[in-house]
């Protein structure tokens, strides 16, 4: 169990700087304290409804294909954390969506999108699911508040680093389902 548990809290806190380094750069659009709340809030809540939306449907593809399931959920981890150190790379300019009212919606759906990939791998390989989507939600939440307080204050350079070290824990437990040792 304290296994199981400290690998969710990393896969959560990996998936979480994704979030938090997209607040990081939306901590320099001078935004009040009030709307820091609901984007962090929001931001967990799709990280929630996300996974667990995966790890249903990573459960039934599990009883389908049982026999090469958990090579699926290796190489999806793999691919996200590939894709999460390759968009660290890319200079992106303003959001093309606002953080208010629908779009926000759509921010946070945008931002969680990964959190249904690793969902999914979960699912397949039957982690607890309460567990899971409240560490998710949880550490999504608090590092993205953390990154909008922190991109009031420094400079964007920080963000690049913190989607690298995310996609690079996905990576390796991607490695470590596909070649356990």
């Amino acid at each position: 169990m304290i296994g199981e548990l400290m690998t969710l809290c990393m896969m959560a806190f990996a998936l979480g700087m994704d979030a938090f380094s997209v607040g990081l750069g939306m901590g320099f659009f001078r935004l009040r304290l009030k709307q820091m709340f609901y984007i962090g809030f929001t931001i967990g809540v799709f990280h929630i409804v996300m996974p667990l939306l995966g790890m249903i449907v990573g459960r039934f593809l599990s009883e389908q294909f049982s026999g090469i399931a958990s090579y699926i959920g290796g190489a999806l981890l793999l691919i996200l954390g590939v894709q999460m150190i390759a968009t660290s790379f890319k200079q992106e300019s303003d959001p093309l969506i606002s953080p208010v009212g629908i779009g926000l919606l759509f921010f946070a759906l945008s931002v969680s999108l990964d959190s249904f990939s690793v969902g999914l791998s979960l699912g397949i390989y039957g982690a607890r699911t309460l567990v899971t989507i409240f560490l998710f939600g949880f550490f999504s939440m608090w590092l993205t508040w953390l990154g909008l307080l922190l991109g009031r204050r420094f400079q964007k350079w920080l963000g690049i680093y913190g989607e690298m070290l995310g996609g690079t824990i996905l990576f390796m437990f991607g490695m470590k389902l596909l070649f356990p040792i």
